[in-house]
């Protein structure tokens, strides 16, 4: 059965799509979440990323770009959560990356927009 398993695993890191972590939920650490986010995309579109009430592994999130504004209670695992389309990971203290899966209204078609949040004093 772990054969097989590493076989899936392969494959899926062949075509870009990552394999869900098996590690457990466990607390992290509030200082290193709570606070506002904010960065750019490539095209130079805003967004600001609040994170708030961070206990255990838990937090309340609210993302903003453009005209969209999510509310979400989130779940963190790996350093990272998700907010609706939106992924936020972690990489330093007070650096995070942001990957958003956009969706183009004229084609339908998907793509990811990539940038990185600072979080503010």
């Amino acid at each position: 059965m772990a054969d097989l398993w590493s076989i899936i695993s392969a494959n899926y890191k062949t075509v870009g799509l990552t394999v869900p972590s098996n590690t457990p939920y466990v607390p992290v650490e509030p200082t290193l979440y709570e606070g506002n986010w904010t960065g750019k995309y490539p095209d130079n579109k805003t967004f600001k990323i609040t994170i708030s009430n961070v206990t255990g592994f838990r937090a309340k999130v609210q993302y903003q770009s453009g005209g969209t504004n999510k509310f979400q209670e989130v779940l963190i695992k790996d350093n990272s959560f998700r907010i609706g389309d939106t992924k936020f990971t972690l990489t330093a203290l007070g650096k995070a990356q942001i990957k958003n899966v956009v969706t183009d209204p004229s084609s339908g078609q998907t793509y990811l927009d990539q940038a990185y949040a600072s979080r503010s004093s």
